[in-house]
């Protein structure tokens, strides 16, 4: 796993996943110990220690619920949600066409979308830069910024403000090394 599809695995998978999913405890392990940071592979130590200091389970729980989860919830995870964003149907075809296997649930939160950038890297197409730009450029930058905003502005606990940050300076991070590769020759 390169360090694209691991950033966008990891800051996925915190959001896509309700904290007590026993998929994630491997992660918040790491988070706990501080040992994320060696795995890392952009200059965030210090939002990540941030991360470590903000990680209670219990809290993480709770905020999570009420952030995301149910019709009442404080942020919206999916983009259709937002007037920036495009419609689910639309997320939905486009990764179809790349072949990613999907299920029942909207392709558009949030996440997903990350999670569908690194299975999109892992996938190693001859146009997988082509089909992350266009993730990227037509899915997830319209509307993140207002995503994680409300997020930072919503989040009771730390955790989720420090992740919204975190995941904000990443995703400018990836967007650069995408924009730089369409300038390779």
């Amino acid at each position: 796993m390169n360090d694209f599809s691991l950033v966008c695995r990891v800051l996925g998978s915190l959001f896509y996943r309700q904290p007590q999913d026993p998929l994630l405890e491997p992660l918040f392990a790491l988070i706990s110990q501080g040992k994320l940071e060696q795995h890392w592979p952009l200059e965030q130590g210090e939002l990540l220690a941030r991360l470590q200091q903000e990680y209670q389970p219990d809290a993480l729980a709770a905020d999570y619920s009420a952030m995301f989860v149910g019709d009442d919830c404080r942020v919206s995870p999916y983009g259709s949600d937002y007037e920036d964003g495009c419609p689910e149907v639309e997320v939905r075809a486009f990764l179809q066409q790349r072949g990613m296997p999907l299920g029942d649930a909207p392709t558009d939160h949030f996440g997903g979308l990350l999670l569908a950038a690194s299975w999109l890297e892992d996938q190693a197409a001859e146009d997988e830069v082509a089909a992350q730009i266009a993730l990227f450029n037509d899915y997830l930058l319209p509307w993140c910024g207002r995503f994680l905003g409300k997020v930072e502005a919503h989040a009771s606990s730390g955790f989720y403000r420090t992740l919204a940050q975190l995941s904000r300076e990443g995703l400018q991070a990836m967007w650069d090394e995408l924009s730089e590769d369409t300038l390779r020759p």
